[in-house]
């Protein structure tokens, strides 16, 4: 029988040989790429000294392999991950720099009008392009709420039973 040491010589971690990587290296990247790279799959692993590192899928620090970044408590490490696969995507909001008689106009990702801020909030549009985000991405959102714990769930789910019936 093999240890795990000996197939890992057998088996590569990537199917591109080396010499083909490094060629693709020397090209131009995709306006894709930024999106490649943050989306992920990620993985939260324990790290030594107590910290949760933050790694793409197949990664972890046995390996060799340094994460995205790593975070004193779990919560913080699932807020990253769930927030990771956003931070690659062209922004789904745009404001104007200049106001109009409503305030500052928002458009959509397609251009649409998608509504007005009062003030010139980057914060709030940024944090809209983050929820939106999140509720696209099932993955990103269980680990949102993961991280939220059992009493933020339990008082979620109250509210969400209570909006239901109303609905």
């Amino acid at each position: 029988m093999r240890s795990k040491k000996d197939r890992s010589t057998l088996y590569p971690t990537n199917a591109f040989d080396e010499s083909f990587l490094a060629a693709i290296d020397q090209l131009d990247e995709p306006v894709t790429a930024a999106e490649a790279e943050a989306a992920g799959p990620w993985s939260l692993l324990a790290m030594p000294g107590g910290a949760w590192g933050v790694f793409r899928q197949g990664q972890s620090p046995e390996r060799g392999d340094a994460p995205v970044a790593s975070f004193a408590r779990r919560e913080a490490a699932l807020l990253a991950a769930a927030v990771l696969p956003g931070t690659g995507r062209e922004p789904l909001y745009r404001m104007a720099s200049d106001p109009d008689a409503r305030g500052y106009a928002l458009a959509g990702a397609a251009g649409e009008l998608a509504g007005h801020l009062r003030l010139f909030d980057e914060n709030l549009r940024d944090a809209l392009h983050v929820a939106e985000c999140l509720v696209r991405n099932p993955e990103a959102l269980a680990r949102l709420l993961e991280a939220a714990g059992g009493v933020a769930l339990r008082e979620t789910g109250r509210l969400l039973r209570r909006s239901a019936a109303l609905a």
